[in-house]
């Protein structure tokens, strides 16, 4: 009798767990990622237009885009994992700026998180309705940061988000280390799985193209 109860009583904690089982573990080739972008607090003080910043990050097969909007000063990566290429386009108080990585580059940037180990913690949240478990990321450096990441979501492009090579789902929730080691947090607003046109990954007209060494002496 006391198996039959124990049995089921694991019958309910699964029955309980299916209320969306359709998610479970779904492999996602196309995605997009809608985030708010929560500043520190010192750095909205010295740039109060930073607040309401947000972030898009798009997936379609190998191919990703991250759009960072920040107001006056904007940023998207084109990512082409199969062609190992980026495209970097800024938009800064109104100069529009395009730099091309070459494969060197995107494998030099790939290397640098390569090494990032990730080790689970107890607390779970709820993140634009996923259940999301929170880890800790640390890199070659030393460098930490947290992470919550639902494992119902794994992405067929590992190489989506070269910070994330080695998570073992999508990140809903994470900060992200600035230069200076302060950090900004992308907390996720909503998760859309419908299929991303390929224009979404169609490089826009109006950026000048330079180099990153001609873009050093831009800003001075």
């Amino acid at each position: 009798m006391r198996k039959l109860l124990r049995t089921g009583g694991w019958l309910m904690v699964l029955l309980t767990g299916l209320r969306a089982p359709l998610l479970a573990q779904r492999t996602v080739s196309d995605a997009r990622i809608t985030y708010t972008i929560e500043m520190p607090p010192e750095q909205l003080q010295m740039e109060a237009m930073l607040a309401g910043s947000h972030m898009v990050q798009y997936i379609r097969g190998d191919r990703s885009r991250i759009d960072m909007t920040f107001n006056v000063v904007n940023y998207i990566y084109l990512i082409n994992a199969r062609e190992q290429s980026v495209i970097t386009l800024m938009d800064i108080h109104g100069d529009k700026y395009l730099i091309r990585s070459d494969r060197k580059a995107y494998k030099a940037e790939m290397k640098k998180y390569e090494a990032t180990q990730f080790t689970d913690q107890e607390e779970v949240r709820e993140i634009a309705g996923y259940k999301c478990r929170k880890a800790i990321g640390k890199m070659e450096d030393g460098t930490t940061f947290e992470v919550f990441y639902t494992i119902d979501l794994v992405p067929e492009n590992r190489g989506y988000n070269s910070r994330f090579v080695n998570l073992k789902g999508i990140p809903l929730e994470y900060e992200i280390v600035m230069r200076a080691g302060s950090k900004m947090r992308a907390v996720a607003t909503k998760v859309d799985l419908s299929p991303v046109p390929a224009s979404v990954f169609d490089v826009p007209g109006g950026y000048k193209e330079i180099t990153a060494e001609e873009l050093k002496k831009i800003r001075g």
